[in-house]
């Protein structure tokens, strides 16, 4: 019992009994919080965070900061409607084939973003704010101010049809995050994350590529945004300049909370997975419960800063910056 109660283990699976603690609060709340159609609103409203709390975390890996995602989110979104209408507005015959598009864009995207950090040597979370400065002027730019719609039943189904109570698109998520698992675990890109954000000129002294690998990471993480750009258009049926708003927020408070350092080499996908789920059931529970509008961000903030003291060893570094 003393060593399952260990500090290492409870440090270990903190965010997830934050995650258990505040499931169990809104549900002795209102018992409503824990039926399934509410379980699947959470679902639906997590799975384009989710996406890019992943894309986030390979960056914060490393020791470096992405702030592009709201504008890499917005263009990757309106590029996708915008080449959809393009191939016959329908999923089938040729419509499908905006998706690779769109992820391999979003892979450019990001990967603009790291040549910008590495070969002007402008530190990541500016080249990234600019970056998505420019995502969101393209998207300004190229909708001018205006919302374009797909309407394709199939695209949509991502949405609507329903397995088990959950929609498609929480299927295809949990397929994501197997796949960032693989890459985080089995893959000498994976482990090169890790091995920079330990130190970088000790990884650079094994042997180690590390301007290729932050750019790679941030291509990776410019990838998992676009996929969350698609999921939020079949969420809502449209994209505009304004799709990729309140990503920034959610998903960096959400890998943090989840117990991911922002000095890099500690956490990873799973920490990704659990602070989003936090952040969702907090945003849920609030509703849920019936606390006012006007109450709900002060209250997430507190809960969310209440959530990060209980998920994350503070004592792992003397100071924090």
């Amino acid at each position: 019992m003393r060593g399952i109660l260990s500090r290492e283990n409870i440090i270990r699976w903190a965010a997830l009994l934050v995650l258990l603690a505040l499931i169990a609060l809104f549900t002795a709340l209102n018992p409503a919080f824990l039926s399934q159609r509410n379980l699947a609103r959470i679902a639906i409203a997590a799975a384009p965070a989710m996406m890019v709390a992943l894309g986030v975390t390979f960056v914060i890996v490393m020791g470096s900061i992405d702030l592009s995602m709201e504008g890499a989110v917005s263009l990757a979104a309106v590029l996708f409607c915008l080449l959809f209408v393009k191939l016959g507005g329908a999923l089938l015959p040729w419509g499908w084939l905006a998706v690779p598009v769109i992820v391999l864009f979003g892979a450019f995207y990001g990967m603009l973003t790291g040549l910008v950090h590495v070969r002007l040597k402008i530190p990541s979370f500016m080249a990234s704010l600019a970056m998505g400065f420019v995502g969101t002027g393209a998207a300004v730019m190229i909708t001018g101010g205006e919302i374009v719609r797909i309407g394709d039943s199939t695209f949509r189904m991502l949405l609507t049809w329903r397995i088990l109570g959950y929609p498609l698109m929480v299927y295809v998520a949990i397929a994501c995050i197997f796949i960032a698992l693989f890459i985080q675990k089995h893959t000498v890109l994976g482990r090169n994350f890790y091995a920079i954000g330990g130190g970088e000129e000790l990884a650079h002294a094994s042997g180690v590529n590390v301007r290729a690998v932050r750019i790679a990471g941030f291509a990776l993480a410019g990838a998992f945004y676009a996929i969350g750009a698609i999921f939020q258009v079949a969420k809502l049926g449209q994209a505009e300049a304004a799709t990729g708003a309140n990503f920034m927020f959610v998903s960096i408070t959400s890998v943090v909370v989840g117990g991911v350092a922002l000095w890099g080499g500690v956490g990873g996908v799973w920490n990704a997975v659990v602070g989003v789920l936090i952040v969702n059931v907090i945003a849920n529970g609030m509703v849920v419960i019936g606390l006012p509008n006007f109450l709900q961000d002060g209250v997430l903030g507190v809960l969310v800063i209440l959530a990060v003291v209980l998920a994350t060893d503070r004592r792992a570094v003397a100071f924090v910056k």
